[in-house]
């Protein structure tokens, strides 16, 4: 198989090069040149692990690469932990319909970033040469991305990774697990927005003097290593819940850079059940705007309690502009709806007895997605996306549930850790100074 940039300045290429490029030379993001159909064999009847269900739904992209044979070692090792549905008690409004949340918290960096990041370090070790230099992973982070990227890459022989993220906008742990590995990890607080921090990234990724003079790639959304490794846990919860149900599950997705969203929208294309795909936005709303039918219009970042969803201007909106004719059609496949603070603070404190769990800022903007669902009498079965272990936002969920919440004992292990970050200003060349410096 081939893969082609967003942009279509790139020739195609195979899938382990772009892999090790993270973005197009182009400046464009790579997509695979036609999504695969599977057999409704596979994509319809049960799988025992999530891993398996990975090898199966990533082999048709890996025909062509030196990692074919390979992958199901690859795979067994990237998510060897699983990725539960978890039934969600009624809220007494549902009039039938089944409430489920897709529990993506349980990796080492307590989100759901770790499965994509674990499955990018290993087909990237395996693809490295024993003579090549440093390889540099680049990564902007709203909060979960950087760690465990970092996570993935720690002690990692051949690697070395930069995160830059937004200082003073990610919570107090969050900056904790972005800042607590040393070693090989350097970490930078920027004097800025997350979209900062994200163009500061492709700035130096598209610098064709500086990848002459340092092996350097991407491990963000933007990445194909990290777009197509997310498509299994959707692939293992659809094919489960149609093999056990005889129905096709639909999604709520908490979303800002839109690469969980694009992962998912990936999977149902593929051909497995899924059903319709909501998106749930924070107060940064540029996506609700344009699915409601204005332009797409990215804008300045607002600071709001869903700190990983803080984004303005979504990378991924242009893989998800190339897989459809039309803007209508891309209308017609999703829909978005913006969650605001208030809202988020208020679904938190209701849901232990509503819902019968603790959620995260990112997963009460599903949840309440939901419940506006459910109220306007949806009884389809939904499953909420759980994108963060909520004992990531300690701050912000303890006061409104009014007890602390259990810290995942991976967690616990680097907030325990010391932690060190260098100040950054918004400026490509400080960056760039920084990179050359190693």
């Amino acid at each position: 198989m081939r893969f082609v940039s967003t942009r279509g300045g790139t020739p195609p290429t195979g899938i382990d090069a772009a892999l090790i490029a993270g973005l197009a030379p182009d400046g464009g993001l790579y997509v695979p040149a036609t999504v695969p159909v599977l057999d409704p064999a596979i994509t319809r009847t049960a799988s025992p692990t999530l891993a398996a269900t990975a090898a199966q739904a990533l082999a048709p992209y890996f025909g062509d690469s030196a990692l074919r044979e390979a992958l199901p070692a690859l795979c067994a090792r990237a998510y060897a932990f699983d990725a539960p549905l978890r039934p969600l008690r009624g809220d007494g409004n549902d009039d039938g319909g089944d409430d489920f949340l897709l529990e993506l918290f349980h990796g080492p960096t307590a989100a759901f970033k770790d499965y994509a990041a674990r499955f990018l370090a290993e087909c990237l070790s395996a693809l490295r040469a024993a003579d090549a230099p440093t390889t540099t992973i680049l990564v902007a982070t709203s909060g979960d991305t950087g760690a465990a990227v970092a996570g993935a890459f720690h002690r990692r022989p051949g690697f070395a990774v930069v995160i830059l993220y937004p200082d003073g906008r990610v919570s107090p742990r969050q900056a904790h697990g972005l800042e607590c590995w040393g070693d090989n990890v350097r970490t930078f607080r920027v004097a800025g927005t997350f979209d900062d921090c994200q163009r500061m990234a492709k700035a130096a990724l598209s610098d064709r003097d500086l990848r002459e003079r340092m092996a350097l790639t991407s491990a963000n959304s933007i990445s194909l290593g990290r777009l197509l490794p997310q498509v299994a846990y959707y692939a293992h919860t659809a094919r489960n819940f149609f093999a056990a149900r005889g129905e096709a599950l639909d999604l709520i997705v908490p979303t800002g850079n839109l690469g969980n969203a694009a992962a998912a929208l990936l999977a149902q294309r593929m051909g497995f059940p899924i059903g319709d795909i909501v998106l749930a936005t924070n107060a940064n709303d540029v996506l609700p705007r344009f699915f409601a039918g204005g332009d797409y219009a990215p804008e300045a970042t607002k600071a709001t309690l869903a700190n990983a969803m803080d984004v303005g201007a979504p990378s991924n909106f242009e893989r998800l502009r190339h897989w459809f004719a039309d803007d209508a059609a891309l209308r017609a496949a999703l829909r978005a709806e913006a969650v605001d603070d208030a809202t988020i603070r208020a679904t938190i404190a209701a849901a232990p007895a509503r819902h019968g769990v603790v959620p995260c800022p990112h997963t009460a903007c599903g949840l309440h997605v939901l419940e506006r669902l459910r109220a306007d009498g949806d009884a389809r079965p939904w499953a909420v996306v759980a994108t963060a272990h909520p004992a990531k936002f300690d701050s912000i969920v303890e006061p409104l549930v009014g007890h602390a919440v259990e810290v995942p004992p991976a967690l616990a292990e680097g907030l325990a850790r010391p932690a060190h970050g260098e100040p950054l200003a918004v400026d490509d060349a400080a960056l760039r100074a920084r990179l050359l410096d190693g």
